[in-house]
């Protein structure tokens, strides 16, 4: 027998008996669907992780020289956190040096950050935000642009100008019938002009990232941020990766020539990239796909059982057809062939409708929640794949069952 014959066959079967055939797909179904969910679950949050958070925090090719990290995905332990908070900090006297080891081209923005409090004449309440002086460089390295008014220049960052930049969520809190542009917000009693309106940098699980006001680094907001002529940072970026790792080896030569470093110490700061952040998301995400695919797997081996057993009712119930077909010419290994195609049709096309339940669920998922859903193309293979694997190992039985049915007994069943 033709295999499009054997599908046919098989296609027919699920039409004649279609509430049995509901119950043969429903339990690989369920595993498929279970499957596509979780692992689209599992892809978005590394999707997220990678393009969305950290690319917001360290853009690409981007490594930040601080104290400590600042970013910590994995947590650390209190020896560690210790160690850290008896680092020396990074001082200003250290930007001139780090600057001149850079390679030309390279972009380098100077912050300092803290969260601070934020009064507005429009508003009764004050409300605390995170604050940020930074040179003129950082917003092309962080690549913010604005959808209103403008971002200052290095000639007001060289003159400390009082002028800010707010995120949307700024403006919509301090400025709720007014225009921002031109009018004033209050950091330390002292009064600042807001020139510009952020885009929107969007949500990390619920918590908004547009709670922000940016200011000149050399502004008065500088004595609020950090004291006594230290930095929280400076934000290094190179235009390649090879660039940038030399770029990474000529700062920590510099960092640790000036804080006279034997070569078996280790480096008392951090050179924070985006992968070293994501290192212990990597380590996480791996665990959660295996978990994705063996939890469901469950759901797989209900499947297969309920398949094996309807399919063994089936010989049972076609004794006589196969009596018949093996008179008529059929061998072993037609009637082996017939069975094993219907129960790899039966589970393939319930894999199938697995993968379209689990793809709109990874959608009401995403609409409904603030976690990310992404469905990966592999997920998908690997669910049809398992399908029809659980299909045809399911059938094995059963079909071999009925290729050894004798053929007189066969047709007496009749």
């Amino acid at each position: 027998m033709r295999f499009y014959e054997a599908v046919r066959l098989a296609l027919s079967m699920i039409r004649v008996q279609k509430l049995k055939s509901f119950f043969t797909l429903l339990g690989v179904m369920i595993g498929v669907m279970f499957l596509i969910a979780v692992v689209s679950i599992v892809e978005g949050m590394g999707h997220y992780m990678q393009d969305d958070l950290m690319g917001k925090l360290i853009p690409i090719n981007t490594f930040n020289l601080r104290q400590t990290p600042n970013v910590t995905l994995g947590g650390v332990d209190r020896a560690t956190w210790q160690e850290w908070q008896r680092r020396p900090r990074i001082k200003e006297e250290d930007i001139a040096p780090v600057l001149a080891a850079l390679s030309p081209g390279t972009r380098a923005a100077v912050v300092s950050q803290d969260n601070l409090m934020v009064e507005s004449r429009y508003v009764p309440k004050p409300k605390q935000v995170d604050a940020s002086n930074v040179t003129a460089p950082w917003f092309d390295i962080k690549k913010m642009g604005v959808t209103e008014g403008r971002v200052f220049t290095a000639q007001e960052d060289a003159l400390g100008a009082p002028v800010v930049v707010i995120g949307t969520d700024v403006a919509s809190y301090f400025f709720p019938s007014v225009d921002p542009i031109g009018r004033e917000l209050k950091v330390g009693h002292i009064p600042y002009t807001v020139i510009g309106i952020a885009e929107s940098q969007g949500s990390v699980f619920g918590i908004s990232l547009d709670k922000f006001i940016v200011a000149p680094y050399n502004s008065p907001l500088k004595r609020l941020t950090n004291r006594h002529g230290v930095i929280d940072g400076i934000m290094i970026q190179s235009s390649d990766e090879t660039t940038m790792l030399a770029n990474e080896d000529a700062v920590r030569s510099v960092m640790r020539t000036r804080r006279k470093l034997l070569p078996q110490q280790k480096d008392n700061f951090v050179l924070e990239t985006s992968d070293q952040d994501l290192e212990f998301w990597n380590k996480i995400k791996g665990y959660l796909v295996v978990a994705g695919i063996a939890l469901p797997a469950i759901g797989l081996v209900v499947g297969a059982i309920v398949i094996m057993n309807i399919m063994l009712v089936a010989v049972a119930e076609r004794t006589a057809e196969i009596g018949v077909r093996k008179a008529l010419g059929a061998r072993r290994q037609d009637i082996l062939a017939q069975f094993l195609v219907e129960s790899a049709t039966l589970s393939t096309l319930g894999s199938a409708i697995g993968v379209v339940c689990g793809i709109g669920i990874s959608a009401i998922i995403a609409s409904v929640s603030p976690l990310p859903t992404h469905v990966a193309l592999w997920s998908i293979v690997v669910s049809v794949m398992l399908g029809a694997g659980v299909g045809i190992a399911a059938g094995v039985y059963p079909a071999s069952r009925a290729a050894l049915l004798d053929p007189i007994t066969a047709l007496r069943a009749e």
